[in-house]
């Protein structure tokens, strides 16, 4: 059976994602992504209140054009004590779509489907991939291990093959996009589209501070390494001299405690809560504590410019 494209899954003109980054994404970047014929997706938890997410949605909905569209990113595992209220919100507005992350999509894949909002899922294999199709997702984004933030292991052919082989749902590739030839790679991959986060750091929309912006113009694919002291999780990160300093590994007493199954899930926790403060305080402020979230594709980041002039170099 022939899959759906992404252009038609979305009603959009190209078959792209701006991807969800925490801090990262905001309401101005999905406008003018929606002007440019892509969609783009905001992660939910980058609003402190369930009031100004509301108002970030009705904010897109009043500015979403023909050609464009706009969706939410949730946290799903027990981390996000915030979930509830916004799966709530998001199937209550209708939102165009709703990208899974960290945990089972069951519930949320139910409530929306009842508001009939779409449901995209992170997967990194074909495990997961095979759980999510049993939940009735609509498509699944595939993030490799060239993408930015929280990657996965195998490389893009073979990840995407593998979903492709293994369920039926369409593919949405997740990292190692910085180009249009990039995007044609995927696509022949197998690949219906891509999602694409890491090249609009260091757009003029984009909510962070000019220092972060111009680390992602200043450093290069060789400069990204991962750390396990954000989430707990394995995060690519920009080698800047702090990180260097302090090192990409888990504290001595987390790896300890995390190896007791009643206090491992209250260390992720308190390990998720502490690596995303600091890295808000780095992201918006200019501080010694340079934590900048960032994947190899920042390699294609030449300028600071508008989000219109760097969808060009992907259509």
């Amino acid at each position: 059976m022939k899959k759906a494209t992404l252009t038609e899954l979305l009603q959009i003109k190209h078959p792209i994602i701006m991807a969800p980054m925490f801090l990262v994404s905001n309401t101005k970047m999905v406008i003018e992504g929606m002007k440019n014929g892509v969609a783009g997706c905001i992660p939910a938890l980058n609003y402190r209140t369930i009031e100004e997410l509301q108002m970030a949605i009705k904010e897109l909905k009043a500015a979403k054009v023909e050609g464009g569209s706009y969706g939410f990113n949730l946290i799903v595992n027990k981390s996000n004590i915030k979930y509830k209220e916004q799966l709530r919100v998001l199937c209550e507005e209708k939102v165009d779509f709703i990208i899974t992350s960290l945990g089972s999509p069951e519930e949320t894949i139910k409530e929306a489907h009842k508001h009939g909002v779409k449901v995209f899922c992170d997967v990194t294999d074909l495990n997961f991939a095979k759980k999510v199709e049993s939940c009735g997702a609509d498509a699944l984004i595939a993030v490799n291990n060239q993408a930015g933030g929280h990657r996965g292991e195998i490389d893009p052919e073979q990840l995407i093959k593998m979903l492709n082989e293994g369920t039926s749902l369409p593919v949405i590739s997740a990292g190692g996009v910085g180009n249009k030839a990039d995007i044609d790679k995927m696509l022949n991959f197998g690949a219906i589209g891509v999602s694409v986060g890491s090249p609009f750091i260091a757009s003029e929309e984009s909510g962070v501070s000019k220092e972060y912006k111009q680390a992602c113009v200043d450093y290069g694919a060789k400069d990204i390494v991962v750390t396990e002291r954000i989430s707990g999780t394995p995060c690519t990160v920009i080698n800047t001299p702090y990180v260097q300093k302090v090192g990409t590994k888990q504290p001595w007493i987390e790896r300890i405690l995390n190896k007791n199954k009643k206090l491992k899930k209250w260390v992720k926790m308190f390990r998720f809560y502490v690596g995303m403060k600091a890295t808000e305080k780095a992201a918006t402020e200019v501080t010694y504590k340079t934590v900048w979230v960032a994947g190899p594709s920042i390699e294609t980041t030449h300028a600071i410019e508008p989000i219109a002039e760097i969808i060009k170099k992907f259509i």
